[in-house]
């Protein structure tokens, strides 16, 4: 599962002397899939070897629209197995949760008092969560932009990867920085969005994007059984209806995934099989299973070599807490000072 994707981070570019360093979080949704790994998972791994890196599950957010909230924990475990099996390293990033980090609630609660409530309300995850969640439009998740921005501002960090529908979420925390910087002083880096190809991978379903809530996914560690039963039930080229009809690869899903796990010999080959009529669906998708299960067998065994070590986890995740604390604890002293609030005492 070694990604080719390399990654060009570069710093922020104001006048504050800063190293670069980068946040990404994400919710903590269990077990990963495909498309999280070819969205975004390559990428974390690849920033490992050019920058300092954090790597937060972030679990506080999860509580705003997540109504099952005894999973949280279990499904932070999974993540994080997920994540170490596909290479994230934590010698060499800062992997770690959100609610282990106590300082990220103090810093949340002092930008809250510089935020404008109509750039809460105006912001494109309060619209969609709420009309995603009309029973449940509660203050955190109002307060979720701002709890964001606190993610990636405790850490001072200078860049974080995004893919371009991203970038309005990014730009709310980069205008808190420059008004908490306008008001108190030079104080954070604003950041920058790392634009990635965070390619769509679209769900067995061939209609919507991969996602575990729509049971459309295919995950990393699904036994070869499982993985061989998803990848049969994909759909392919609506209009294709006969195996002697000639197919359209270039809108269907299973094509797709034969671009990231097949040779470019196999995918020429397949390519001129559907086109020509000289190749089924079925064979096609058989010819994709293989080739994933191939894919992702070191994958499993990586993570059943973590999985085995019961206490692997949560010492990882343990030493990345207090890796980021002490970052944290360093830049909640300097807000602290800068809004004229009195020293925390030791």
């Amino acid at each position: 599962m070694d990604s080719e994707h390399t990654a060009q981070v570069t710093a922020d570019a104001n006048d504050m002397d800063v190293p670069v360093r980068v946040f990404s979080g994400a919710r903590p949704t269990g077990r990963q899939h495909i498309g999280n790994y070819l969205g975004a998972i390559q990428n974390y791994v690849a920033l490992q070897d050019e920058a300092e890196c954090f790597y937060c599950i972030v679990d506080y957010h999860a509580l705003t629209t997540f109504e099952q909230t005894e999973r949280i924990a279990r499904n932070t475990r999974d993540m994080v197995l997920d994540w170490l099996a596909a290479g994230m390293d934590p010698s060499r990033a800062v992997i770690f949760a959100q609610s282990d980090v106590p300082q990220i609630t103090e810093l949340h609660m002092l930008l809250s008092m510089i935020v404008p409530l109509s750039w809460l309300t105006r912001a494109p995850t309060f619209r969609e969560q709420s009309e995603a969640h009309p029973d449940n439009v509660n203050y955190g998740l109002l307060g979720y932009p701002v709890l964001m921005a606190s993610d990636i501002l405790l850490y001072k960090a200078t860049t974080v990867p995004v893919g371009e529908d991203q970038v309005p979420h990014l730009e709310l925390a980069r205008e808190i920085a420059r008004r908490f910087n306008h008001r108190f002083g030079e104080t954070f880096p604003v950041p920058q969005a790392q634009l990635t190809e965070f390619p769509r991978v679209m769900g067995i379903d061939g209609t919507h994007k991969m996602s575990k809530s729509l049971d459309n996914h295919i995950e990393l560690a699904d036994t070869p059984e499982d993985l061989r039963t998803r990848v049969l039930s994909m759909v392919t080229d609506p209009q294709r209806r006969y195996r002697t009809d000639p197919g359209r690869p270039e809108v269907c899903n299973v094509y797709t995934l034969h671009t990231y796990y097949s040779t470019p010999e196999e995918q020429a080959q397949v390519y001129h099989c559907c086109t020509n009529a000289l190749q089924g669906c079925v064979e096609c998708k058989e010819w994709l299973s293989r080739n994933l299960d191939a894919a992702l067998a070191p994958f499993r065994a990586r993570r059943d070599a973590f999985a085995a070590d019961g206490d692997r986890v949560e010492q990882i995740l343990g030493d990345g807490a207090a890796r980021a604390r002490s970052v944290a604890t360093e830049t909640l002293r300097e807000v602290r000072e800068r809004v004229g609030l009195r020293p925390q005492p030791r």
